[in-house]
């Protein structure tokens, strides 16, 4: 017994002795060292390719090119070759008349919605605090486009049907971001989100979906992307937040409105002059990735709940998965701790044993209060119940308390 306890103390003093190495790290020192600990990792839920070395996306490009696009084809110049192909591709995807190519999905909802405000004659934008133009983007709706925002609501939801139809003042655009990420990437149910969007319509408003993450919205709404992006006059989607390209978005609406979103393109400074290798990552991705995406979101919650059942077991009744069954792919885990104690902790776990369960930083959100992005893609899917309650207890070890 003796033996027992002497060793968990030493156990203890040693975990608290490479805490606080991590601690005296520099900020560079300390986002270096992560790095290494969640690359070295030999089991992670997701390998986001913004992680990869330029060799590995190289050799993976490469290697799957060839399935997707006839490679003996000309290079693109300025929008045009496989460029076309993979707007038309999405355009058929998502239902809609034509598709646009952006380098940025910030680019490409700010033209968007500055196209529907020259036909609507309203610059006003309807959209939720929480939606990405207005935490990501630098206000560039105001600050680029001449538009300015209303906000339905401030409840971390979507926005209801009553909410859009008692607005105090006119707006061209309500904006639907699908799933809203900030707020948990949370989603509205489907007669919900109809009801919505038939609100918008009876302000006499168009309907835009920021659908940066629509591609794993079908599971939680049991309809195709196809009929999703029917509900919408516009629809942006990203080609790598969840289909693992190199980057780029694309615009798809009525074809006027497209051919229109394309001459902003070039005034932005989106004209450029070849994409090959962003529009062949994406290619890919709807090849691969997109059949998958079902999967991962299904086994996401097997994973959100045996998140939930580790950290009871740990001692850690507090610990919150929201939402406790995850509409997509991705969740928030929120544990009553300081944010760099949880960062040091996943580093350490991943030096230490191998095992990356949260491999990205914990944000801050009030005194003692953090929360970290829970993505499970397909390295996600080897992992059973019995792995994912093992790696809390191995995380739970090494937060300082």
């Amino acid at each position: 017994m003796l033996l027992v306890v002497a060793s968990c103390i030493i156990r203890s003093m040693s975990d608290a002795g490479q805490g606080s190495e991590v601690a005296e790290q520099t900020p560079e020192q300390r986002r270096e060292r992560r790095r290494v600990a969640w690359r070295g990792a030999r089991r992670a839920l997701w390998r986001p390719g913004f992680r990869a070395t330029v060799g590995e996306l190289l050799t993976g490009l490469t290697e799957a090119a060839p399935d997707v696009y006839d490679l003996d084809l000309p290079v693109d110049m300025y929008g045009n070759g496989i460029v076309e192909t993979l707007e038309e591709r999405v355009a058929a995807l998502l239902g809609k008349e034509a598709a646009a190519f952006f380098p940025s999905g910030t680019m490409a909802q700010q033209v968007a919605l500055r196209c529907w405000a020259g036909r609507t004659g309203n610059a006003t934008v309807a959209m939720h605090p929480l939606s990405h133009p207005e935490v990501h983007e630098r206000h560039s709706f105001s600050a680029l486009s001449g538009l300015r925002t209303v906000h339905p609501t401030s409840e971390p939801r979507m926005p209801s049907a009553d909410e859009v139809r008692d607005l105090d003042e006119p707006f061209g655009a309500l904006f639907l971001e699908l799933p809203l990420r900030e707020a948990g990437f949370l989603l509205p149910s489907w007669e919900k989100l109809v009801a919505v969007t038939d609100a918008a319509r009876e302000r006499d408003a168009v309907v835009h979906f920021d659908g940066a993450r629509l591609w794993e919205c079908g599971t939680h709404f049991g309809r195709s992307t196809a009929e999703i992006a029917d509900l919408a006059d516009s629809v942006y989607v990203s080609f790598y937040k969840s289909l693992g390209g190199f980057g780029g978005a694309a615009l798809a609406g009525p074809r006027t409105l497209v051919d229109e979103a394309k001459a902003w393109r070039h005034r932005y400074g989106g004209q450029i002059l070849q994409q090959f290798p962003t529009a062949l990552s994406a290619l890919i991705g709807l090849e691969r990735e997109l059949p998958r995406l079902p999967e991962y979101v299904a086994h996401a919650r097997v994973v959100a709940a045996a998140l939930r059942e580790g950290f009871a077991a740990a001692g850690l009744p507090w610990a919150r998965v929201h939402p406790e069954e995850p509409h997509t792919h991705q969740f928030q885990v929120w544990l009553p701790y300081e944010a760099d104690d949880l960062t040091d902790a996943g580093t350490l776990q991943a030096e230490e044993t191998g095992v990356s369960l949260f491999p990205q930083v914990w944000d801050l959100r009030g005194p003692g209060l953090a929360y970290t992005e829970v993505t499970v893609g397909a390295p996600g899917l080897e992992w059973t119940a019995d792995d994912v309650r093992a790696a809390v207890r191995e995380f739970v070890a090494r937060i300082p308390r």
